[in-house]
């Protein structure tokens, strides 16, 4: 056992809510350790063109981040993988005082780490598409998902199937969330706005093109959101349409063609479209429900569980194991920042006392 590591603290995920944690746990004099599965950090935040909902530069905001980690309290070990967490307890003497819970962590080497607090900050991964056969993600070319959009958005560059600009591009909301069939009853709050945000995007590298976009309800959850929606609304011209498309089939010139309902009409639709775009919802990743099954803290749909949603909600059941971001639930970046200074002032909390 590494007795040098017993006044450290362990964070699982370089993202957003890793990485601020741990710059909030160095300026207090921690040591803390980064461990990160990638070859590299904030992947999930990379592939982004544009934050909402001011469209600063997410490469940019990454790079800020990512500078923040220079610090001699922070160590980073990238492409090291945690599967397991293991309680323990150390003596701190020969006499019959107390003893202080520690935590193994197993790695996919089968090395270990030894620290006395953990913070889970192991993020989302987006629902496979697939899974929704009817909408032909896979199947068809002009069928894609909203990250494949961002590519293209980051690129500057909107082609369709067969390599052209698109007339008409068309959104659809709730993929994988608040879906019965596959299990995910529950909103993953970002696909509405961020339908909004691509859907500006769009019209300035497609001035031209018909934007549509299908949604149940709209959710515009944050500062600033119901005023992208009407500014895409009002200076962008898409269109919205309250209704869920049925099904997705490609034609003969590459492109799509979809049946849809007006909900608010009660009109049945059929239209063909150059790209339709699957708003794909978030999901637990694999990591989330491997750690919090390890440690006895799942929680509903694989997120890991909090004590308490409000008064303990970086807590867990297990004293010194801690949470931190979308491994909880469906956030925005701004909330993940927020949460993650809220785990390091736990996390200091637990250590003092």
């Amino acid at each position: 056992m590494n007795t040098n590591n017993l006044h450290t603290i362990a964070i699982i995920g370089a993202g957003p809510a890793g990485i601020r944690a741990a710059v909030c746990l160095a300026s207090a004099g921690k040591k803390v350790v980064l461990f990160e599965k990638e070859k590299d950090v904030l992947s999930n935040l990379r592939d982004k063109a544009f934050l909402f909902p001011d469209f600063a530069s997410a490469a940019d905001f990454a790079d800020t981040l990512q500078a923040s980690l220079e610090s001699k309290e922070i160590e980073l070990r990238l492409g090291a993988e945690v599967v397991d967490i293991q309680e323990s307890s150390r003596d701190l003497s020969s006499s019959d005082e107390a003893t202080k819970l520690e935590y193994k962590l197993v790695l996919s080497d089968n090395t270990s780490f030894v620290c006395s607090a953990v913070l889970i900050a192991s993020g989302y991964k987006l629902f496979n598409a697939r899974r929704k056969e009817e909408l032909g993600y896979g199947i068809y070319k002009g069928v894609i998902t909203s990250i494949e959009m961002e590519k293209m958005l980051k690129e500057g560059r909107i082609v369709n199937s067969i390599g052209q600009s698109p007339a008409r591009v068309t959104f659809l909301q709730c993929v994988g969330s608040r879906d019965a069939k596959v299990g995910n009853h529950y909103c993953s709050k970002l696909c509405c706005v961020t339908a909004a945000k691509q859907a500006v995007e769009l019209r300035k590298l497609c001035p031209d093109a018909e934007i549509f976009v299908f949604y149940m309800d709209l959710r515009m959850w944050g500062q600033g959101f119901e005023e992208l929606y009407r500014h895409s609304q009002q200076d962008a011209n898409v269109h919205y349409i309250r209704g869920r498309i049925s099904e997705a089939a490609g034609t003969f010139d590459g492109r799509v063609q979809i049946k849809a309902e007006d909900t608010l009409s009660g009109i049945p639709l059929k239209m063909s479209t150059d790209l339709l775009v699957l708003m794909a919802g978030m999901e637990a990743s694999d990591g989330t429900k491997a750690l919090s099954a390890a440690c006895g803290i799942s929680g509903d749909y694989g997120f890991a569980a909090s004590q308490d949603p409000r008064l303990g909600d970086n807590r867990t059941a297990k004293k010194g194991i801690f949470l931190a971001g979308a491994c909880k639930r469906p956030m925005c970046l701004n909330d993940v920042l927020t949460d993650a200074s809220s785990a390091a002032i736990e996390i200091l909390s637990y250590l003092e006392n």
